[in-house]
């Protein structure tokens, strides 16, 4: 609080924060003033009307506000009214009576809209005001705070906006001032997202200059603590420097142009709100005097701003304010530049290497964050911004408090599945700025990888001799290069797209190497290289150095299962006593394309012949004779193959039943008969001869053949031929 107040303070002295009768976006529902990003818009289909206003017709969705309109507003450049010259007045009939306009000429007029005229009411518009602010004119208010008429208007005084509006029409129509209405006009209303619908207002504020030049900035180089600038720039200028030179990366990078859309219309930054609840404005009133202070001045009489501070000014202190010690704040007289050049921890961790947060408030807090950071201190306050998308139900729907049924607790999502199944599924799918759905079928299904990974670590660490020392793996066979080469290319492949703010593609990297090739392929190979003797410490060793590496990788998405893990390792293993401060891996071998291209084809004639096992039914338990052509690679890896395959070698066979070819091997099997199998055959020859049929049948056909192109006739011959044999 001390330090919002003493932010204020300095601002104001520098002559950035001033109290000014500007437009704000008034909520007659909340009762308080909503910023701009605060402001929804909401598409409706209203009543159009067209106005005899003097010579001129005017058009508007909200007749209710016409009590002000003395200005008839056009283009300086529009032929049309060449005849009527600026400043010049006319009388004409309006709602109450006679009135006296003044024809104004702007550029801000659209010549294109209706007929390139409108009247203006500066009061209760933006844009109306900003015409009104360059050319002096008068401005009056026609609607009440709480959303009903004022005293201007008339026989209308006191009724709600929605009531006037009709009987306002009624008015202008008995007076035959109304023209024609279009009933449906489609147009944007402007709401509170937390309110209702927005009134425009003149009203006392307190605002941030965002366009007065104080600031020294390092225009387009890296800003550091204490970087003596050369260019005085405004607030805004600074928002735009940082992003531009890239001093701060904005992740995905497409939100650049939006950002510098916003910067670029930025218009000062109203702070101050009619609310009970936050930091109260630091500033206090006695008749015509004004005292900005944290402590009531001296003397009775004084009277302190009711308003609060918009939340978004204190949040946007974060980066730097949560690294000031309590104590240094609450027991010294600092002021607040030296407990900012003072502060250790400033000095050390700011700026913030990362902020990742919804692209829905890349305006409301990311802005304003860089805005007070660099004002403050000198520093950009992150150098990178990773802006997640919105979480959503199954179906698409954004979670809202509101809507109970689009929601999951993430607590019970924690108790029934586990905190890291949670992160996972959060994670998995998500890509910068885009929204990602979250059921629960999706976190169960993490947390049966969580269970995986658990039980590959027990299996691991019940299997092996532990008391091996681990410093580099020692491969002794194709597997175990094959394996640690793998792994190699993952470990980049996940360096690579966790540098790169692409986490989805690093889990599943990381998830497809865990699962199919540690799992499903290596894991079953050390069953087996560890019932020999010979290989028994070099795979031992080869395993826990794979585990505890793993473990790390997968570390940042899973961290307490991890660090469990972590903890049961031999103490010899663990190099920290936590894996949060490990070193993150590095290389562990060359990858040997020739040994991955090797393995992999043995896994190929591996998956040919399990794949003929299930298609001839042949039990698990029972084993398959099989010849495979001539080849070292074969037999360096013969046990693998029959342990893997279910299958006995030999370099020929008695009885011959089917052959194929898989991966440049030419593979005899000898596949027993049975019952299964024989029906299963029958079934595949029936289709195939219908298919036959077919195919027979499209060939003789001479309009097929002569009209179809060239390349789809061969396709056709082609899977005629394939069939046949």
């Amino acid at each position: 609080n001390r330090i919002v107040n003493d932010m204020f303070i300095r601002m104001h002295e520098d002559g950035l924060i001033y109290r000014g009768n500007r437009i704000v976006n008034w909520d007659p529902l909340m009762q308080t003033t909503v910023s701009d990003d605060e402001v929804e818009y909401e598409d409706r289909v209203d009543p159009f009307y067209y106005l005899q206003y003097g010579p001129f017709v005017i058009a508007t969705s909200r007749p209710e506000t016409k009590f002000g309109d003395k200005y008839v507003v056009m283009h300086p450049d529009d032929d049309r009214y060449k005849d009527y010259e600026h400043g010049q007045q006319f009388e004409c009939e309006w709602v109450n009576g006679t009135i006296t306009a003044t024809v104004i000429k702007d550029e801000a007029i659209d010549m294109e809209l209706g007929s390139g005229v409108m009247t203006i009411t500066p009061w209760h518009d933006a844009a109306d005001f900003e015409i009104a602010e360059r050319h002096n004119l008068d401005r009056e208010p026609v609607i009440d705070f709480d959303g009903n008429m004022l005293a201007i208007a008339g026989e209308f005084e006191g009724l709600p906006i929605a009531e006037a509006r009709t009987k306002i029409i009624e008015k202008l129509d008995a007076k035959g001032l109304v023209v024609k209405v279009d009933e449906n006009y489609q147009h944007s209303v402007a709401r509170s997202y937390r309110g209702g619908l927005i009134e425009p207002q003149i009203k006392e504020q307190w605002w941030i200059d965002v366009n007065k030049q104080v600031v020294d900035w390092p225009s387009s180089a890296k800003a550091t603590a204490g970087a003596k600038g050369t260019t005085k720039m405004s607030l805004k200028e600074v928002m735009q420097d940082v992003v531009r030179s890239k001093d701060i990366e904005i992740i995905p990078e497409r939100f650049e142009k939006i950002y510098f859309n916003w910067i670029d219309n930025l218009h000062d930054w109203c702070i101050s709100r009619q609310i009970w609840f936050g930091h109260r404005v630091p500033a206090w009133y006695k008749d015509e005097q004004t005292a900005i202070s944290v402590e009531q001045p001296d003397g009775d009489g004084w009277k302190q701003d009711p308003d609060t501070l918009d939340t978004w000014f204190s949040s946007a202190l974060w980066t730097w304010s949560t690294l000031i010690d309590a104590k240094e704040v609450l027991e010294t007289d600092k002021s607040l530049d030296e407990l900012i050049s003072s502060s250790e921890d400033i000095k050390k961790f700011h700026p913030t290497s990362v902020l990742e947060t919804g692209y829905d408030i890349l305006f409301f807090w990311v802005a304003r964050m860089i805005l007070m950071t660099t004002y403050a201190t000198g520093e950009i306050p992150f150098e990178k911004v990773y802006l997640h998308g919105m979480v959503t139900d199954r179906d698409g729907k954004k979670m809202s408090k509101s809507k109970p049924e689009t929601n999951i607790d993430p607590l019970d999502m924690i108790e029934q599945y586990g905190t890291d199944a949670l992160r996972l599924s959060m994670i998995v799918g998500q890509t910068p700025g885009n929204n990602s759905r979250l059921y629960k079928e999706k976190i169960a299904g993490y947390r049966n990888f969580v269970n995986k990974l658990w039980n590959i670590s027990r299996f691991i660490l019940t299997s092996v001799d532990t008391d091996v020392k681990v410093t580099k793996p020692h491969p002794q066979t194709l597997a175990d290069r094959w394996i640690l080469a793998r792994f190699e290319e993952v470990r980049k492949d996940v360096t690579r797209h966790i540098e790169g703010s692409n986490l989805s593609l690093a889990i599943e990297s990381l998830y497809s190497f865990t699962w199919n090739e540690l799992a499903d392929w290596y894991l079953e190979i050390a069953k087996l290289q560890l019932k020999d003797d010979a290989q028994r410490e070099s795979t031992s060793e080869l395993l826990l150095y794979l585990l505890r590496d793993l473990l790390t990788l997968w570390h940042p998405f899973t961290p307490f299962v991890t660090e469990h893990i972590y903890s049961l390792l031999p103490e010899g293993l663990r190099d920290t006593e936590m894996m949060i401060v490990r070193e993150w891996p590095a290389e562990s071998t060359s990858v040997s394309s020739k040994d991955i291209q090797s393995f992999e084809r043995v896994q190929q004639m591996i998956t040919r012949i399990r794949t003929v096992r299930a298609d001839h039914s042949v039990p698990p338990k029972d084993k398959v004779s099989v010849s495979v052509s001539d080849d070292a690679l074969i037999t360096e890896n013969s046990a693998l193959i029959e342990h893997l395959a279910r299958v006995n070698l030999s370099q020929s066979l008695d009885n011959t039943t089917l052959t194929v070819h898989e991966a440049g091997f030419d593979i005899a099997l000898d596949i027993p008969e049975n019952e299964a199998s024989a029906e299963r055959a029958e079934k595949e020859k029936a289709n195939l001869e219908k298919y036959i049929a077919a195919q027979e049948k499209k060939l003789a056909n001479d309009k097929f053949v002569s009209g179809a192109p060239a390349e789809v006739v061969e396709a056709e011959r082609e899977k005629l031929t394939e069939a046949q044999a």
